[in-house]
């Protein structure tokens, strides 16, 4: 391989902020490492999205102790990725609530996907012995759930596929702050090894249909303005739109995937290499648009093995 798999070069640590969005809402970030939101009712604490292992937990835990002694009851997880869900259980929370679509892809694909990035992610999976296994949902809903947190309504949603076809987001419609997980993210790559990239653009239409005028991404700052909120929003859907383009028109022109990502990583280096993780997510982001132009409109099961064999095979 002429470059170093995945993010397995990526060892420098991380900035961490703890940015108060209001007086309910808190967003933990880190450079573009995965984000979590923090959600504090009259009450109890819900927490969107978990950090990779129990042990990274423990940092967000300690941030959420600087501002508030109240009980962690509820985890929301945004969708199924490893990253996301299994430094679940350092919060000791009741309630650990997904969609029913992010259920199944746990029960379908969760042991796959933990040793999958597990090898991808070195630097974030170091405490990976803290881990005591698959992360599970105890409440699971169908499209919509809300939540009242004493006096502060909670809405929690899946608005459309994207990311993954279980993607959720947290919505306080009273102070118009959403927590949008990996459907959107700002000056990092989005991940799109997973994804519907037919049917994002939609999703990311009913998010901004929301009309949120601060918005967690999945990756990357905080967006704290409604400007800052459309930007992110767009660049994401460049990026996505952008890509898929032109993967179809190297199906159309009968080109193989190599050529494609070849083709596509000229094309978009220039725009978006400097993001986050670029290097990193791109291989997989062809190869699921190759896919889902050609003849798989469902995501395939990414392995460790199947990791290995698609980086060799694109970056050789």
């Amino acid at each position: 391989m002429n470059k170093k798999f995945a993010s397995q070069a990526d060892l420098a640590e991380k900035v961490i902020s703890f940015d108060r969005l209001s007086d309910h809402a808190f967003a933990y970030t880190a450079q573009g490492d995965p984000n979590t939101g923090v959600v504090i009712g009259d009450e109890a604490v819900l927490v969107i999205d978990t950090q990779a292992t129990p042990v990274m937990a423990a940092d967000v835990i300690r941030r959420i102790r600087s501002v508030t002694d109240k009980p962690i009851d509820y985890v929301v997880l945004s969708h199924y990725h490893a990253v996301r869900v299994l430094g679940a259980s350092a919060y000791g929370a009741r309630h650990v609530i997904a969609s029913r679509d992010t259920y199944d892809l746990i029960a379908e694909r969760g042991e796959a996907d933990m040793k999958s990035e597990i090898e991808r992610f070195p630097r974030l999976f170091r405490a990976v012995e803290s881990v005591p296994g698959l992360t599970w949902p105890n409440v699971v809903f169908e499209r919509a759930l809300t939540l009242w947190l004493g006096s502060l309504e909670v809405q929690i949603m899946q608005l459309g596929r994207g990311h993954t076809k279980g993607d959720t987001v947290v919505w306080l419609p009273g102070e118009r702050i959403l927590f949008s997980g990996d459907l959107v993210e700002f000056d990092a790559t989005p991940y799109a090894g997973d994804c519907y990239f037919e049917d994002w653009p939609a999703t990311l239409d009913a998010v901004a249909a929301l009309k949120p005028v601060k918005l967690v991404p999945g990756r990357g700052a905080a967006l704290q303005t409604a400007d800052a909120v459309a930007r992110g929003l767009a660049g994401t859907r460049n990026f996505v739109s952008e890509l898929y383009a032109a993967v179809k028109e190297g199906v159309a022109a009968g080109c193989d995937l190599k050529a494609i990502y070849r083709d596509v990583s000229e094309r978009l280096r220039p725009k978006y290499g400097h993001w986050v993780i670029f290097d990193h997510c791109l291989p997989f982001d062809v190869s699921r648009a190759y896919d889902e132009a050609t003849r798989f409109r469902d995501p395939r099961i990414w392995t460790a093995e199947r990791d290995r064999q698609m980086w060799s095979d694109l970056e050789s």
